[in-house]
């Protein structure tokens, strides 16, 4: 989130908080949300083996848990020997989070403090920031910003970020999804065209005039939405590419808000069809270079078997697949930035251009596509 001198200066405009904040917290104000990410194996076992494994940062340190939610790393912060451990909570999750850090005997090192980031006053400085803030693809959703105004705000100088890196990934992927979705589309404007006959011959009114924002409306909705989606790995069909590096303990707003970047990637299945792109990412817990990590640590959310996670991957898919061989490349152009209308999705940009192996190049594609 952004302050007066930070809009002032020039920066992206604040949170509408009438519309983002209560649209992202009220949704993990309930228990059963809460449920599904704690399910979540991959995040907890990283989570936990990243504290656990790396006393030097946590036995007698202070420590802030930004956006708490369950309160679970507050509590193995607290249980791998914290000396104060702050838990903020911007949602009224925070009296069940007391309830529960009490049941596990941890309230004298604890403390549960309601309200955002961005307003609370803590009486010291902290060795080190702990959060859970990746959204999906890691910044749909992201509370990354508060985290930022929190280690502006409270981090010690030789204080250490929890994770403490993350990137962002893309890969070309085939799935059946995209005809999926045209289909949709197709049978959408045909149950519309059949709905403005009916009206011209029942009811005697021209409703055509509708039909084409009734079009762009559904092509938005069917072909232009990126999808979440567990993808199996053989649905991967090139080399993926690393777009966004992030340094949690060095990272800006700017760094954050907009993402223009170009790579290439390079096909590896023959005879194939290219149905779109993924978008995954990974985080680390590695500490600093003046502080390392005993254990470093990884969560990745990439295409797999076993190891899926609530975050999935994001596919946005194109509209007619194209036929691809191995050898073909990929030049891609990719800018994501904030939404006009929720500054807490994204919007995203690719702009391809194939090149066969038999070095023929296609005209550019574009493809815009909204985040829901």
């Amino acid at each position: 989130m952004v302050n007066g001198d930070q809009f002032m200066a020039g920066l992206p405009a604040p949170l509408d908080e009438d519309v983002d904040f209560t649209k992202y917290f009220c949704t993990y104000a309930f228990l059963h949300n809460q449920k599904a990410v704690l399910s979540d194996r991959v995040r907890m076992e990283a989570y936990y083996y990243a504290v656990f494994g790396n006393p030097n940062h946590f036995r007698n340190k202070v420590v802030l848990d930004v956006g708490t939610g369950s309160g679970i790393l507050a509590i193995w912060c607290a249980q791998a020997g914290a000396k104060k451990v702050y838990a903020v909570e911007a949602m009224k999750m925070s009296d069940r989070v007391r309830d529960v850090v009490k049941a596990n005997n941890v309230d004298d090192v604890v403390e549960v403090i309601e309200g955002s980031m961005e307003d609370v006053l803590l009486p010291e400085k902290v060795d080190v920031i702990i959060s859970e803030w990746m959204g999906y693809f890691l910044l749909y959703e992201s509370m990354f910003d508060s985290v930022i105004c929190a280690r502006d705000r409270w981090l010690k100088p030789d204080g250490v970020m929890y994770p403490s890196h993350a990137r962002m990934w893309i890969g070309p992927i085939r799935s059946g999804l995209s005809e999926q979705k045209w289909y949709e589309f197709e049978n959408a404007m045909s149950h519309w065209h059949d709905f403005t006959n009916e009206m011209e011959s029942q009811y005697g009114v021209n409703m055509n005039v509708l039909t084409k924002p009734y079009q762009e409306e559904n092509e938005r909705y069917h072909l232009k939405i990126s999808l979440w989606s567990n993808i199996d790995p053989s649905q991967v069909i090139g080399t993926s590419a690393v777009i966004k590096e992030i340094d949690c303990l060095t990272a800006t707003l700017d760094e954050i808000r907009e993402h223009h970047v170009k790579f290439s990637l390079r096909i590896n299945l023959d005879r194939t069809r290219l149905s779109g792109f993924a978008g995954w990412f990974d985080v680390h817990f590695r500490g600093s270079t003046q502080n390392p990590a005993k254990n470093e640590v990884e969560l990745t959310t990439a295409p797999s078997l076993v190891n899926q996670t609530h975050w999935g991957q994001q596919a946005f898919l194109l509209h007619p697949p194209v036929r691809v061989d191995e050898g073909d490349e990929l030049e891609v152009s990719f800018s994501m930035v904030p939404s006009k209308h929720n500054h807490c999705l994204m919007d995203v940009e690719f702009t391809y251009e194939l090149q066969q192996l038999s070095g023929k190049r296609h005209s550019p594609v574009f493809s815009k596509f909204y985040t829901a």
